[in-house]
């Protein structure tokens, strides 16, 4: 995960919390592995990058549903909501607001 990511900003709200990161570039091992010459983000990563920003050992995914890829040098935002601190929603968001994954998970 080591340079995989930038966090630009964290906003705190009520019950929920935004983490907007931007991705690092293509030549990144993990973009060149996925997929070379059309990089990607790995859909695993999506989850590890918030577990990994949170510093959450996640026990168990209970959803989790991607809509549309996300490429090196993006912007995104995190949104992330829990209820009770073990199950967490968390929506991935591109620069416009368009939803982009949506995943759920319990710590």
């Amino acid at each position: 995960m080591k340079n995989l990511f930038t966090i630009l900003e964290i906003t705190k709200k009520e019950n929920e919390k935004e983490i907007t990161v931007l991705l690092t570039n293509k030549t990144h091992p993990f973009f060149k592995a996925h997929f070379p010459n059309n990089e990607i983000l790995a859909g695993f990563l999506q989850i590890d990058i918030v577990a990994d920003i949170l510093k959450h050992n996640i026990k168990k995914i209970n959803k989790a549903k991607f809509l549309s890829i996300i490429k090196p040098d993006d912007i995104v935002k995190y949104c992330i909501s829990s209820k009770d601190n073990t199950s967490y929603k968390i929506i991935i968001k591109n620069k416009e607001n368009k939803k982009i994954s949506e995943f759920s998970y319990e710590i």
